[in-house]
């Protein structure tokens, strides 16, 4: 009865069209993972429609919550993200088997031995194969061998040459994975159980998406922001999709450097710098997000984050020596970094090796830009700025790199960032060069236009004014100017323009 008071002294219209609008992303998600993936090209067209509903429903959501008030928000927020995650729970990974390898590593550390020193496919191991990880091969009349099922691949067993199949991707190579992230793998395992199958890393990924709505709600409230802006990570597709239907670890590194970001804004720098450093532990590209926590007394930050990361890396070195860096080498040439195919749009101009450098230095001018004009308050478009202009360089095949972004565009309300994580989310459904670059390049024009409209005509004027602010000797105090005369802030002015 008392929650039913709370609905209607906040409005029922609204409320009642957020609640419908759930239910239908709660259905149509709950779908979505139990019959379609992109395991199979016959669906990716239904997978795609369902994508782009998905997201539609998403932002009808966004619009009719904004209209609510009170502490309706906070519960829709919560409620709805719970509601969509059990959802997101509903079945298997559909577009992803990484958390197989993610359990297999957790077996295999509770089993004593490092994740580094063998691979899958090692006879060494094969004590620890669970049926649901490496399930028996089909024998045909013939005699011959097959694998069968959507996330099953056949693979040979290191040395002896025997048929393996497996639900683990790479098998034949070691894992790509950081400390932080092994731990995880381990500490769940420990309490599950090498027979329980995907569930338990799903939970773990829910848990956080909601500890993370909650902790959004409330910083969103403690600086005076709406709380409606939570729902774009709560809710979001991206999220329970990467986050809790395919479980990828991403999320823990978005959460952490939420985390140290928050840490950062009220002062707590060496708190911001340990979670910085847990976050790249967690996976290595969580080290973008470093430039704009470095505007005051940054050295705590880096010192914090360097000493936390090789803290956590010295027990893993000890057992595995430089075999700490497992695939990551093989990785990043098999994804075309090294040879510079992998740069989308800028291979278009700079072919072959030279884009990467062209990458390298877009990265460091974009890392400079943000030192400099970011303010330390209030970072969140820095950190966009940071993290998007990144993507949008490496042009990653997978949404879930995208994740480090949604924290931000929810603290910051910048909700055109989503651009980029939808650009590499159809890039995954229909995997093409020349899908990807038009991603690219359509999230470069929807990101400039939407903020030149924020900003007015005036917006490069007002940018390089707040950047000169920010410049050693050059700042002005906000109130007086150079010359002490007293004047009216502009929008440049604002903390949170970055």
């Amino acid at each position: 009865m008392g929650l039913g008071r709370l609905f209607l002294q906040d409005g029922d219209v609204r409320i009642a069209l957020t609640a419908v609008l759930l239910a239908a992303s709660t259905v149509l998600t709950a779908f979505t993972v139990l019959n379609l993936g992109v395991y199979s090209d016959d669906d990716r067209p239904a997978m795609a429609w369902a994508t782009y509903t998905l997201w539609a429903l998403f932002a009808l959501s966004i619009w009719a919550l904004k209209g609510v008030r009170g502490r309706a928000v906070t519960a829709l927020v919560l409620i709805g993200c719970a509601v969509l995650g059990a959802a997101a729970m509903a079945g298997p990974p559909n577009t992803s088997t990484d958390s197989a390898r993610y359990a297999w590593d957790g077996i295999v550390q509770n089993a004593g031995i490092s994740p580094y020193k063998y691979v899958p496919a090692d006879p060494a191991l094969a004590e620890l194969r669970t049926d649901w990880l490496f399930p028996a091969p089909t024998v045909a009349a013939d005699g011959s061998e097959s694998c069968d099922g959507e996330r099953i691949s056949k693979t040979r067993e290191v040395g002896t040459g025997e048929v393996l199949c497996t639900a683990i991707n790479r098998p034949q190579v070691p894992t790509i994975y950081p400390p932080l992230a092994e731990m995880l793998f381990a500490g769940v395992r420990f309490f599950v159980g090498p027979s329980a199958e995907y569930w338990p890393l799903q939970a773990v990924g829910l848990l956080f998406v909601l500890g993370t709505a909650a902790l959004l709600l409330r910083a969103l409230r403690r600086r005076a922001l709406p709380g409606w802006q939570a729902a774009l990570w709560a809710w979001c597709p991206l999220v329970l999709a990467e986050g809790v239907t395919n479980s990828h670890v991403d999320l823990v590194g978005a959460v952490l450097i939420l985390v140290a970001t928050l840490s950062v804004t009220i002062g707590r720098r060496a708190l911001g710098g340990v979670a910085l450093g847990g976050a790249i532990a967690v996976k290595l590209i969580p080290v973008i997000a470093a430039p704009a926590l470095l505007r005051r007394q940054g050295w705590k930050v880096v010192v914090a984050a360097v000493a936390t990361f090789a803290v956590l890396y010295i027990p893993y070195i000890l057992s595995t020596g430089i075999g700490v860096l497992g695939y990551l080498p093989g990785y990043l040439s098999e994804e075309g970094y090294e040879d510079g195919s992998r740069f989308g749009l800028i291979s278009l101009f700079a072919p072959g090796s030279a884009a990467l450098p062209v990458a390298a230095i877009l990265f460091v001018v974009t890392a400079v830009a943000v030192i400099v004009a970011t303010d330390p308050e209030r970072p969140w478009v820095a950190q966009l700025v940071m993290i998007g202009v990144t993507l949008l360089i490496v042009s990653p095949r997978y949404p879930w790199y995208a994740l480090l972004l949604v924290p931000f565009i929810a603290m910051s309300g910048r909700w055109e960032w989503f651009v980029i994580g939808l650009s590499i989310l159809n890039r995954q459904i229909f995997p093409s060069l020349a899908v990807q670059r038009w991603g690219i390049a359509v999230s470069i024009v929807v990101l400039v236009a939407v903020s030149w409209w924020r900003q007015g005509p005036d917006a490069p004027q007002q940018l390089w004014r707040g950047i000169r602010r920010r410049l050693p000797g050059r700042r002005k105090d906000v109130a007086t100017g150079s010359s002490g005369a007293a004047r009216t802030p502009d929008v440049a002015d604002r903390p949170d323009v970055a």
